[in-house]
């Protein structure tokens, strides 16, 4: 038996990103460069902007300050070192006045059939630093900027509101697909943070579906239960998810009278390399559904990400788990 040679992948000074969002690469463009329109969108979940200057040509800068939900300030003075319309921005990030860049930022824009790709590149000074900051990014939901943004995207196309959100997981795409669609390993990840999970009865088909069970080992015990609509192993499920009682009639939600009685869950699993696979999340609320309704889950966007954040932190323990077997 003959050992293969084995190297240890070099740590790199950038982290990269990418998207593909379901808009014309004008719409994307607009959304980054109007203050106006990126204000909407521009920073992590329950921040919000105040643009004071902005002069987007090479040399030309953006002069904001991001308000953080606890109150906090974080002045930041953007230098644009190239600017090509719909197609490239380069400049510097987390600068003002007082302090340095933290890192510089080049970031392409695509389209094709209607669709744009956003490829983002952070570049910083030692491999060192990209690592702690990329902690640091994703500890204070950073990258949910990006889900934001096609949420914007979504609702300037077509007036839909959804929620969205991504991550990406260090295992192959059909792994990550087997942990979604089979319910004996959904159900060890998918429960919030103190509660577990059961699957009274499943049929992982098109047209069936899952009937289960959520509590908190006191109280707190829900039943809900979910459709399938699509299964494309291992790139797409698409399944509607509804509350239930004991009996899988379809109810509230016990804490929420106003949740929609119906949602529509989209799951895409995108390779990123042979062990690394992203999954994007949306959910969108089904026809019929009120404006209350519609108002009520707009307002939960904060608390899904903090569900969802909980659960895919599990995800990754759990994955990291079993290959480590």
């Amino acid at each position: 038996m003959v050992a293969k040679n084995q190297t240890a992948k070099a740590k790199s000074n950038e982290l990269r990103l990418t998207r593909v969002y379901d808009a014309p690469v004008k719409l994307v463009w607009d959304a980054w460069t109007d203050p106006a329109k990126a204000a909407l969108w521009w920073g992590p979940r329950g921040f919000t902007i105040t643009t004071h200057s902005k002069d987007l040509r090479v040399g030309g800068h953006w002069h904001y300050t991001m308000h953080g939900p606890d109150g906090v300030d974080y002045p930041n003075k953007t230098v644009y070192f190239e600017v090509e319309e719909c197609a490239k921005l380069v400049y510097d990030h987390g600068g003002n006045d007082e302090q340095a860049p933290l890192f510089r930022v080049t970031v392409l824009f695509s389209e094709s059939n209607g669709k744009t790709t956003m490829d983002m590149c952070m570049t910083f000074a030692t491999p060192e630093v990209a690592e702690e900051l990329g902690k640091f990014i994703k500890k204070a939901g950073g990258n949910g900027t990006w889900d934001r943004l096609a949420e914007y995207l979504e609702k300037s196309s077509t007036s839909k509101e959804i929620f969205v959100i991504n991550r990406s997981f260090g295992a192959p795409i059909e792994t990550v697909f087997e942990m979604w669609i089979n319910p004996d390993h959904l159900s060890k990840w998918l429960p919030p943070q103190g509660c577990d999970m059961q699957v009274i009865k499943a049929d992982v088909k098109v047209g069936g579906g899952n009937f289960y069970s959520m509590g908190d080992g006191a109280a707190m015990k829900l039943y809900g239960r979910l459709q399938y609509l699509e299964i494309d192993k291992p790139h797409r499920l698409v399944y509607t998810q509804q509350f239930c009682d004991e009996h899988e009639n379809v109810s509230s939600h016990p804490m929420a009278p106003c949740w929609p009685a119906t949602m529509i869950t989209t799951v895409i699993f995108s390779e990123e390399g042979d062990e690394q696979t992203r999954v994007t999340v949306t959910f969108e609320c089904a026809a019929g559904t009120s404006p209350d309704e519609l108002a009520a889950f707009v307002a939960e966007r904060g608390g899904m990400t903090q569900g969802w954040t909980g659960s895919f932190d599990k995800l990754e323990d759990y994955l990291a788990l079993r290959l480590s077997k």
